[in-house]
């Protein structure tokens, strides 16, 4: 029993979700949304008020661009992608307090949260096999 408390603890130490970052952005709560993934997948699609810093980059941008004291939430594309893994281990090398939004951007986007592309905001989706959704 101690044994699973201490792994589901660390593990949320560590991680979040889509939803509790969503709640933590109408919260106003303080840290920066990092985007990890390359240019193409950004011109594509992501998450609102997000940072693009792709992983290789940050240990020469971040210093740089983010106070070390501010907050980091870093994601990729979905939960089959490791550069959010990746993302996060260069941030907490630098000393940053440091969470994976589990899911990425892929779920992010199927629970209906707000995301753009360079043409501007994007129309919300709702995807029942992820979430509630009602009528």
């Amino acid at each position: 029993m101690t044994d699973a408390q201490d792994y589901f603890s660390r593990r949320l130490a560590f991680e979040t979700d889509p939803s509790d970052v969503h709640a933590a952005q109408k919260n106003g709560d303080r840290f920066v949304l990092v985007d990890v993934r390359g240019d193409e997948a950004w011109a594509q699609g992501r998450i609102s008020g997000a940072v693009h810093m792709p992983y290789r980059e940050i240990d020469g941008r971040a210093p740089l661009e983010i106070a070390l004291d501010t907050p980091v939430v870093v994601y990729c594309w979905s939960p089959g992608c490791n550069a959010g893994q990746k993302g996060a281990l260069a941030f907490a090398r630098l000393g940053y307090e440091v969470r994976e939004m589990i899911g990425g951007y892929e779920y992010w986007v199927r629970e209906g949260q707000p995301f753009e592309n360079d043409r501007g905001p994007c129309e919300r989706v709702f995807d029942p096999t992820v979430m509630v959704v009602r009528s």
